[in-house]
C-alpha cells in the first residue's frame, strides 16, 4: 500500500472533529476568543440551536486586515512563541486551532476592526478553502457569523441531537464562560428570544444569581482555602438544598473551566453523612495555582486538565469544603443563652369562677343485672339478628364473601401478590406490575390520547434556573399530555397547578417530583425517532411514579392491581424485559411436603 499525504482541506475536516463536536463547541471557542480579546461586552446570537446560525459579537481589540486572514490558518496564535510558553498559559485559546476547525465545517463570515483603523475588514471563507476579503463598515471589535454547521459533513450533522438537547449544551458553555468574568457583560438570544442579558455584576455571587437563579445563589456559602500549592475559593451549596439533578457543578483553574470526576469525589466526600444518598450539591470551585503545575493541553477541547499533584489538591478541596460546612450551621439548634423562650400560660386566681362547677362524673350501677341470665341473652341475640337481617338476607355470607375475596389475592410483605390459579399459585411482583401499568398509561398519554390531571388544592411555587425554565417550556406539549399544568411565574419561578392522576399534590412531594422530572427531561436519550423517544419517556415516567406508589396491603387493592395488570397489552414483563409473573405449580407445592 502506497502512502500519500492528505489534502489540507481533508486534513482540516478531520482535525475539526476534535475541536468542533457540536454547535456548543463553536459557542465555547468564539466566546473564549472574545474574552481573550479584552471585550467588556459579548453577544451570542443563535438560530435553530446553532444549526443555522451561531454569531458572537464583541467590542474587544479587533484585528488588523492581515491578522483577519491569518487567524483562519491552523496554529495561528498570538499567545505562544516558544515551547516554554506552554507552561505559562493563563488565557483561553492558545493553539490556534479553533477558527481553522470551524471554517472547515461551516460557512464563516468575520467582520473586525481595531480602534486605529477607519474601516473594518470582512473575511468570508469558501468551501474550497479560499477566502474573500473586503472593506466594510463595522464598530470596533469582532463579529463571527457561523452558518450551516456541518453542511459539508452530512453524517456528522445527522448525529446531532434534538434542538432542545443541543441548545442545553449551548447554555452550559455560555454559563461556563460568563461565570468566570462577572465584570463582563454577556447576552444570549435564541431564535429571536432573549435568554440572558447579563450586565457587569458587582461580584461573582451576583453573576451566579443572574445565571442560575435566586434558588441557587441564596443556598450557597463562601468557601476559601489558601495553601502553598493551590488557592481555593468560591461557593458551595447547603446540604439540605442538594438535588437529584446534576447541574451547577463547576470547577475552574486559573479562570478556565474543566471537568474532573476525581475532584467531584472530593466534594462528595466532604458532604458525607450530611445529605441523603443520591443527592448532588451545587458548587462553584475556583482554583488558582502556578501555571507550571497544570497541563491544560491534554484534551482538544481543553476541558480536561492534569495537575502535577492531583491527590494533594483532592485533600485541599475536601478539607476546605468540610471546614466551611462545619463553620456554617445548617441544622436547627437550641440557644440555651436566649432569654426569650416561650412562656407557658398562667392560670389566674379567678379561673375557677368562670370555668363552672364541673364536679365529678356520676356512675349509676344496676346491681341486679346478670349478663348470663337466659332471657337477657336471648333478647340480645334476637335483637342483633333482627337488626342485621334488615340489612342483608344472609348475615353469614357477608363475611364469607370478604374472606373469599381476600383469599383470591393476598399480599406478602407488601412486595408480592399471591393468587390461586388452576395450575397452582400465581406470584406477582407488585413494583414491576405497577411499572408495567404506568408505562402503558403514560405511553397512551404521550401518544396524544390525553391523561387525567389532578388539580392541587394549593398550587406549589418552585424556583428554578433559566435553563430549567427553558427545558420545561420546550417540553410543554409533552407535559400537558401527561397531565401536568405548569405555568411560568416570574423570571426564575414556576407554579405547578396540577399533576397527573395518582401523583401526590403535597408540596414536598411535588418539589421532589419536579426534581425527578427535570432530570428526565435533561437526559440525552440518544434517540430522535418520535416513537422510540415516546417509549423512552414513558418508561422513565413509569419508573418515577412506581418508586413512590402507595403500598398494596389489602386483598381488595391486590385484586384490583391484578385485574388492571392483566388488562395491559403485556402482563408478563416490564418494559425493560424483567419478569412480572411466575407460576408455582401444584407438583412443586407437593414436593415441599415430601
Amino acid at each position: 500500500m502506497k502512502l500519500k499525504v492528505l489534502p489540507a482541506s481533508v486534513a482540516n475536516m478531520i482535525a475539526a472533529g476534535e475541536v468542533v463536536q457540536r454547535p456548543a463547541s463553536v459557542v465555547k471557542e468564539l466566546m473564549e476568543n472574545a474574552v481573550d480579546a479584552g471585550a467588556s461586552q459579548v453577544s451570542v446570537i443563535i438560530s435553530d440551536a446553532g444549526r443555522t446560525l451561531i454569531q458572537v459579537i464583541d467590542n474587544g481589540c479587533g484585528m488588523s486586515p492581515s491578522d483577519a486572514v491569518v487567524c483562519f490558518e491552523r496554529h495561528a496564535t498570538s499567545k505562544i512563541a516558544a515551547a516554554e510558553d506552554l507552561t505559562n498559559i493563563l488565557s483561553y485559546g492558545f493553539r490556534g486551532e479553533a477558527l481553522a476547525s470551524i471554517a472547515a465545517v461551516a460557512e464563516v463570515t468575520l467582520k473586525t476592526r481595531r480602534a486605529e483603523d477607519e474601516t473594518a475588514t470582512q473575511v468570508v471563507t469558501c468551501p474550497d478553502g479560499t477566502m474573500k476579503t473586503s472593506n466594510v463598515s463595522a464598530p470596533v471589535g469582532s463579529s463571527f457569523a457561523v452558518r450551516n454547521l456541518f453542511y459539508n459533513t452530512p453524517a456528522r450533522r445527522k448525529f446531532l441531537k434534538s434542538d432542545n438537547v443541543e441548545f442545553k449544551h449551548i447554555l452550559d458553555e455560555f454559563t461556563r464562560v460568563a461565570v468566570t468574568r462577572p465584570k463582563t457583560g454577556f447576552s444570549l438570544s435564541h431564535n429571536g428570544r432573549e435568554i440572558f442579558v447579563l450586565k457587569p455584576a458587582k461580584s461573582l455571587k451576583f453573576r451566579i444569581l443572574d445565571l442560575c437563579g435566586s434558588n441557587v445563589a441564596e443556598d450557597m456559602v463562601d468557601v476559601a482555602t489558601d495553601t502553598s500549592v493551590v488557592k481555593m475559593n468560591g461557593f458551595v451549596g447547603r446540604p439540605d438544598a442538594a438535588r437529584k439533578t446534576a447541574g451547577n457543578q463547576f470547577f475552574f483553574v486559573n479562570g478556565r473551566y474543566f471537568r474532573s470526576a476525581y475532584f467531584h469525589k472530593a466534594v462528595m466526600k466532604a458532604y458525607e453523612e450530611m445529605m441523603v444518598e443520591g443527592m448532588i450539591p451545587s458548587y462553584f470551585i475556583f482554583l488558582e495555582t502556578n501555571p507550571e503545575n497544570v497541563d491544560v493541553n491534554i484534551h482538544p477541547a481543553k476541558t480536561e486538565i492534569k495537575f502535577e499533584d492531583d491527590s494533594l489538591i483532592f485533600q485541599v478541596i475536601c478539607a476546605g469544603i468540610r471546614e466551611t460546612l462545619g463553620r456554617n450551621s445548617f441544622k436547627a439548634s437550641i440557644d440555651f443563652e436566649a432569654g426569650s423562650a416561650a412562656d407557658l400560660p398562667q392560670l389566674g386566681k379567678s379561673f375557677a369562677e368562670y370555668r363552672g362547677d364541673m364536679g365529678c362524673p356520676q356512675v349509676a350501677v344496676d346491681n341486679s343485672y346478670n349478663p348470663f341470665d337466659q332471657p337477657a341473652a336471648e333478647f340480645f341475640v334476637e335483637s342483633s339478628a333482627s337488626r342485621f337481617t334488615d340489612r342483608s338476607d344472609n348475615y353469614g355470607k357477608l363475611f364469607e364473601d370478604r374472606m373469599l375475596q381476600d383469599f383470591r389475592a393476598m399480599t406478602v410483605q407488601g412486595r408480592f401478590i399471591i393468587t390461586p390459579v388452576a395450575s397452582g399459585l400465581m406470584v406477582i411482583h407488585i413494583r414491576r406490575a405497577q411499572e408495567r401499568i404506568l408505562y402503558e398509561k403514560f405511553l397512551k398519554a404521550l401518544s396524544g390520547n390525553g391523561h387525567v390531571s389532578q388539580t392541587a388544592l394549593f398550587p406549589v411555587s418552585i424556583q428554578v434556573g433559566v435553563s430549567e425554565m427553558i427545558l420545561l417550556e420546550n417540553n410543554g406539549p409533552l407535559l400537558h399530555n401527561l397531565g401536568f399544568d405548569i405555568v411560568h411565574e416570574g423570571s426564575d419561578s414556576i407554579r405547578v397547578n396540577a399533576v397527573p392522576e395518582g401523583f401526590s399534590c403535597k408540596e414536598g412531594e411535588v418539589r421532589a417530583m419536579m426534581d425527578e422530572l427535570l432530570l428526565i427531561l435533561s437526559e440525552d436519550n440518544g434517540v430522535s425517532l418520535p416513537e422510540l423517544m415516546t417509549q423512552k419517556m414513558a418508561l422513565k415516567f413509569a419508573a418515577m411514579k412506581s418508586s413512590s406508589s402507595e403500598t398494596v396491603e389489602s386483598g381488595v387493592r391486590a385484586q384490583n392491581l391484578v385485574d388492571t395488570l392483566f388488562a395491559c397489552d403485556n402482563a408478563e414483563f416490564t418494559p425493560e424485559g424483567k419478569r412480572i409473573v411466575c407460576i408455582i405449580g401444584t407438583d412443586e407445592l407437593n414436593s415441599k411436603f415430601n
